[in-house]
């Protein structure tokens, strides 16, 4: 029943005897509902099935063009609403370097256009280092159900590198920064 929210992430905490659950969505009030009771749907089906207190928590998604599975979703959508498969990759791509990605890489894979061979196109912007390990790079995935079969979305985006707080460490007669 989460179709429509646009949901990006979800963390399941399980505690003693109770159960935390955080939703990431770009559109918080499709969840919640009006005054709330989709919410509380939604809690009581959980609270059956774990037979634990849930506390459901929803945190808006501030640049959903930052979000790997919001754009793999969208490009999804695109292509099952019959959209030109390089048109919706290059939108996704524009909207997410204009939000302030520094690089993105997308690919779409299956019978592109309804051919009969099946076949990988991609395209990539910016920068989008995979090899580095301190890169900030949200993955994701996401499929099209189209009339002539699936088509596979995968989506790069390179947010920044995470730089560690550099320690400086005095010890004996050596001095040494700890990275």
């Amino acid at each position: 029943n989460l179709k429509g929210a646009a949901v990006s992430e979800v963390i399941i905490e399980r505690k003693k005897n109770r159960c935390d659950i955080k939703i990431y969505t770009a559109k918080p009030g499709i969840i919640i509902g009006q005054g709330g009771k989709d919410i509380e749907k939604l809690r009581n089906k959980i609270k059956k099935i774990v037979n634990e207190d849930v506390y459901i928590t929803i945190i808006e998604e501030k640049k959903p063009d930052l979000s790997a599975k919001l754009v793999a979703d969208s490009i999804a959508k695109q292509i099952e609403n019959r959209a030109n498969f390089r048109n919706a990759q290059k939108r996704a791509i524009r909207s997410t370097l204009k939000a302030g990605a520094l690089g993105i890489k997308t690919v779409v894979s299956g019978r592109l256009g309804g051919a009969e061979m099946a076949r990988t196109e991609g395209y990539t912007e910016g920068t989008v280092p995979l090899h580095t390990l301190r890169a900030d790079i949200n993955y994701a995935t996401s499929e099209a159900d189209t009339t002539y079969g699936k088509i596979g979305v995968k989506v790069w985006i390179f947010k920044g590198e995470i730089l560690p707080d550099k320690k400086i460490i005095k010890g004996g007669n050596q001095d040494g920064i700890n990275a």
